[in-house]
């Protein structure tokens, strides 16, 4: 079974509250870095414009937490078409007759005023499901910070000099613990029921049988897989996929993404800054299809997404599944690398105290984890709030991350917590661990 806290409603309160604040602060430090020229601009087709990003953000608050849970008449309906994320894809968006950065702003701060009134005044308990325990709120709340991320992928995109500033992580001495990690084999619970603002995707809690397997203790990090780059990994075919070998070979791809060779040295550009590949950080800017083919180099695979969950909460001393790899308390700034805190990966090893029980770390934050798994729905499934979250994208195109990057706040990042991705994908903050069956 699993343990997820029992709060009163103006806990709830509380909580939504902190979590709208924290999310708008964010957004706000995410676009007023640049001049609006660079809001409006496209800095790549896989991307929107921030300043739609921006819209978006205040047009999907509007639309839940006013119209839906508030029953408040509609403030813009005329730009709902416009901010549909469905209705018009990331490369044509520039094209759209788009809220001016300044008129954004307004329309976002408008709807967030009236949001508060209706937090203030908000029950959560008794109500709808939309309303029972804040949902609603934290699920705008996560949605904010998930779109936060999205800009801050476009700030790496984007060419030009460094906008953004963050404190590096602490530096801690080069991990010598051990470099894999023997998962028992067993059931456990995968999923929750409980856990009050998770998505649909993550329920309902079920058991799951999964063998011994051997997991790595750290994310894979860059001097790992520069072996991989020099050993010819980008050469050799027999290490990939037909589609991910196609793949590489169509688009020229021969290391990480923003990994540039410059004489004999390995360079990386991180935010607008130009610097050398620091070998202890964990790979990061990876496709699925690169991942996949380290692991068959290294001997190895990726993990499966059950693998990852049972290494991640399982509790072989309770045989209880926690919230989080430390436990069932809310990550804090020892446990894990989140919230933009820092704008890269902290040392591989680093955050003991955010180890899972049986010894592994880094589960939470860093890098989003790529596993062998398709996104796929859990036995007894159910859309809600709506089927565009998650149901219209399972299937075998898109394979399942984990984990959270440092890119992620914690709102929108737990022990079950799943996000998805094409196996090309590469912008994203993306890196993976490898794993063996115990036989192997």
């Amino acid at each position: 079974m699993t343990t997820e806290p029992a709060l009163d409603p103006e806990t709830f309160r509380e909580r939504a509250l902190a979590s709208l604040t924290t999310a708008r602060d964010r957004t706000t430090l995410l676009t007023s870095c640049v001049e609006d020229p660079d809001l409006t601009a496209q800095h790549s087709p896989l991307m929107s414009p921030l300043v739609w990003d921006l819209a978006h953000i205040g047009n999907q608050e509007e639309q839940w937490l006013l119209r839906a849970v508030a029953g408040q008449e509609a403030m813009r309906p005329e730009i709902d078409s416009l901010y549909d994320a469905f209705e018009h894809p990331r490369a044509e968006r520039p094209k759209l007759p788009l809220l001016p950065p300044g008129e954004a702003r307004r329309y976002a701060a408008q709807v967030r005023g009236r949001v508060l009134d209706v937090l203030e005044g908000a029950a959560f308990q008794g109500g709808t499901r939309l309303t029972e325990a804040g949902f609603a709120f934290g699920m705008v709340a996560q949605h904010e910070q998930q779109h936060d991320e999205t800009m801050l992928i476009t700030h790496q995109l984007r060419k030009g000099p460094q906008a953004l500033t963050a404190p590096d992580p602490e530096p801690v001495p080069l991990f010598t613990g051990p470099a894999e990690v023997l998962v028992p084999g067993g059931p456990f619970t995968m999923g929750t029921s409980t856990e009050p603002w998770s998505l649909d995707n993550e329920r309902p809690a079920h058991r799951r049988e999964v063998a011994p397997f051997w997991i790595d203790t750290t994310p894979v990090t860059n001097g790992a897989y520069l072996a991989f780059i020099e050993d010819g990994g980008y050469d050799t075919e027999r290490w990939w996929t037909s589609e991910g070998w196609a793949h590489i070979r169509r688009n020229s791809v021969r290391s990480p993404l923003f990994w540039r060779l410059d004489g004999g040295q390995w360079l990386r550009r991180r935010f607008g800054v130009t610097e050398v590949v620091p070998p202890e950080e964990p790979v990061l800017h990876v496709s699925w299809y690169e991942a996949d083919a380290y692991a068959r180099w290294a001997g190895r695979r990726l993990p499966t997404e059950t693998e990852w969950e049972k290494a991640a909460r399982f509790d072989p001393a309770t045989g209880r599944s926690r919230r989080y790899p430390w436990g069932d308390a809310d990550p804090g700034p020892e446990h894990a690398n989140l919230g933009q805190r820092h704008l890269r990966p902290a040392p591989a090893g680093s955050y003991p105290a955010g180890e899972s029980p049986l010894g592994v770390r880094q589960l939470i934050g860093d890098v989003w984890e790529w596993t062998a798994s398709d996104f796929l729905p859990y036995p007894g499934f159910a859309a809600f709030p709506y089927k565009e979250y998650s149901e219209v994208f399972f299937g075998p195109e898109y394979k399942v991350l984990r984990g959270g990057s440092f890119a992620v706040d914690q709102v929108a990042c737990r022990g079950t917590f799943r996000n998805w991705d094409y196996p090309i994908r590469r912008q994203i903050f993306s890196g993976f661990r490898t794993a063996r069956s115990e036989s192997v």
